[in-house]
């Protein structure tokens, strides 16, 4: 196996960079007094600092592994993924994400809580917390795939050391660690990805060269936009792509999106931020998958030499490495380990405030525990947070181990059979109230039957259908998420046939979630003095430090073209630092 080389250099930036996110969580330890401060930042988040944790949390390393793997071998059919995502948040920027900060809550359980009761709410803070640890386990899996595709190191010993430094800042400084280095993290990635993205169209010699290129390698068909359901085995057709959008609205438009705004100030900020991320996630769409396709068409051998169960998987890599000068690699290294640990530090973050907001007070009444105070909650949030934390890295030891299966196949998988289900009441339930109290739960076991039938590979043809595919086939991903949203909208509105009086106390409590969750937050009086200031000086504070360390690479030997690249890099952090340490001083 051909083996990349990286100078020490590289290794130095990549370090620098993981030491600087441990001092982020010991800086923002200082903003945590109480659990509401590090579970949801005390409700205090500017539009800006929550928009970018949002766009961060929406992605991981999976993006420049398993989806680059996809673009890869079938070229922007990809982009529909982040196209349903971006879609999804601007429905939130439009009138869901007010209503989602309105709920005035902390966990996506209490919100659960006050819309079907304590039953449902049970369920999901039971069956959220193994879920969200399966989901950022896979984030760190395909962590470990491209970390140990570039360095040539064990894909065990990246995923070790990469989650202990996650779990060192998230459980030092709560969420408002968490959002200070998603925004830093985003600093970092935003610039350098457009920066790939232009070397690659550069190396190519524009997009006519590109497109003559695909055609000049017999690829034309395979990347098209969409597919031939025979070509890939039915992805990329038109049914996968509106599967694909589907999920992605579905999981974006629900009360399982509630987390995300939580921590913003207020519902008219909470919008902001949805906006932000969803331009975002458009722009990214466009740029994120141009290297990939790159790597394909100009260093092929390259990425079959890699030694890991899908070679295509690394073709972000090795396109970076390829065209990127000197000290970028490393910066390469670092936005995709931001893309991981965003999503990670999130998903331990939201999966303790359960442990300590919705299971540990049911623990304490049922065993007659004695009540805690608030610094006691505190540290067990944070002693939690290395518990799940893990766990995470152990499930991820696990992946590593499977082969033949590609990251993308999984996490697409996992998503129809798990997430899906449990998303389709909290969908539904934000506009219909004429519901039992046990809709949610019936929706749920309705979609997981489906799923249960799909996860034990009972064929359609059992059930009377037919499929078009060879012998071995016989679902497809949009028949498994078709299926599956299906058949649990079918439960949750055969359910609304059921439903009490409205003068029962469920109705009444349902008309009071609704009440509650279009009613506007008066900041002052319910949450109190801001913090604006602070964040924008702490945060800009960081990223003129990151603006000094990138500054440092114009004085290592490059080509011209290299030099100007880390110096546009230099110029667009440093530019918003500064900008947000001016603001600061002007901020109430």
């Amino acid at each position: 196996m051909e083996k990349i080389e990286i100078s020490g250099i590289e290794y130095l930036v990549i370090v620098g960079y993981l030491v600087l996110t441990i001092i982020v969580g010991f800086v923002f330890k200082k903003f945590s007094s109480n659990t509401d401060d590090y579970f949801k930042g005390g409700s205090k988040g500017t539009w800006w600092l929550v928009g970018m944790s949002a766009f961060m949390g929406s992605f991981t390393a999976w993006t420049f592994t398993g989806a680059a793997g996809m673009a890869y071998e079938a070229g922007y059919s990809v982009m529909f993924l982040f196209l349903g995502s971006s879609l999804g948040y601007f429905m939130n920027f439009l009138f869901l994400a007010p209503w989602l900060r309105q709920l005035r809550v902390t966990t996506l359980p209490e919100a659960i809580s006050l819309r079907f009761g304590e039953a449902t709410r049970n369920f999901y803070a039971l069956y959220e917390v193994p879920v969200r640890i399966l989901y950022s386990s896979m984030a760190l899996y395909s962590l470990g795939i491209f970390c140990s595709a570039v360095f040539g190191y064990n894909i065990n010993l990246v995923i070790v050391g990469c989650g202990i430094v996650v779990l060192i800042y998230s459980a030092t400084g709560g969420r408002w660690a968490v959002m200070a280095t998603d925004f830093l993290q985003g600093l970092i990635l935003i610039p350098l990805t457009i920066i790939i993205a232009w070397v690659c169209l550069d190396k190519l010699g524009g997009i006519s060269n590109l497109l003559s290129a695909i055609e000049a390698q017999g690829l034309t068909e395979q990347y098209k936009m969409v597919n031939n359901a025979e070509l890939f085995a039915g992805a990329y057709t038109w049914g996968w792509i509106s599967a694909i959008i589907v999920k992605q609205f579905l999981v974006y438009n629900s009360l399982n999106a509630a987390p995300r705004y939580f921590s913003v100030k207020n519902g008219r900020e909470a919008r902001k931020a949805a906006l932000m991320a969803s331009v975002l996630l458009l722009a990214g769409s466009f740029i994120w998958f141009l290297p990939p396709i790159t790597a394909r068409l100009l260093f092929h051998e390259q990425v079959m030499a890699m030694d890991i169960s899908k070679p295509s998987e690394a073709s972000y890599a090795i396109a970076s490495i390829q065209l990127l000068p000197a000290g970028l690699i490393g910066m390469t290294v670092v936005a995709i380990l931001t893309a991981t640990m965003s999503s990670m530090d999130t998903g331990l973050n939201t999966n303790v405030a359960i442990l300590i907001k919705d299971i540990y007070p049911k623990l304490s009444r049922y065993f007659k525990w004695e009540p805690k105070e608030e610094k006691q909650l505190l540290h067990f949030g944070r002693l939690y947070t290395w518990f799940l934390g893990l766990m995470m890295i152990l499930l991820s030891l696990y992946f590593a181990q499977q082969e033949g299966k590609g990251i993308f196949e999984i996490m697409l998988d996992v998503g129809a059979l798990l997430a899906v289900p449990i998303a389709i009441p909290l969908l539904w339930g934000l506009f219909f109230r004429r519901t039992p109290s046990w809709a949610g739960l019936f929706s749920i076991g309705s979609a997981f039957l489906v799923s249960c039938i799909i996860f034990f590979d009972i064929p359609l043809t059992y059930f009377g259908f037919s499929t078009n595919f060879d012998e071995g086939i016989a679902w497809t991903y949009q028949q498994k998420l078709f299926s599956v949203f299906g058949v649990g909208t079918l439960g949750f509105f055969v359910s609304m046939l059921f439903a009490p009086a409205k003068t029962s106390d469920h109705r009444k409590k349902v008309d009071a979630f609704f009440t509650l969750m279009k009613t506007p937050i008066d900041f002052k009086k319910e949450v109190g003095a801001g913090n604006d200031l602070r964040q924008l000086t702490t945060i800009g504070r960081f990223g003129v430090a990151i603006t000094c360390f990138i500054g440092l690479f114009l004085l290592i030997p490059n080509p011209v073209e290299g030099r100007i690249a880390i110096l546009a890099l230099v110029l667009v952090i440093g530019i918003v630092s500064v900008v947000m340490l001016k603001a600061g001083k002007h901020t109430k």
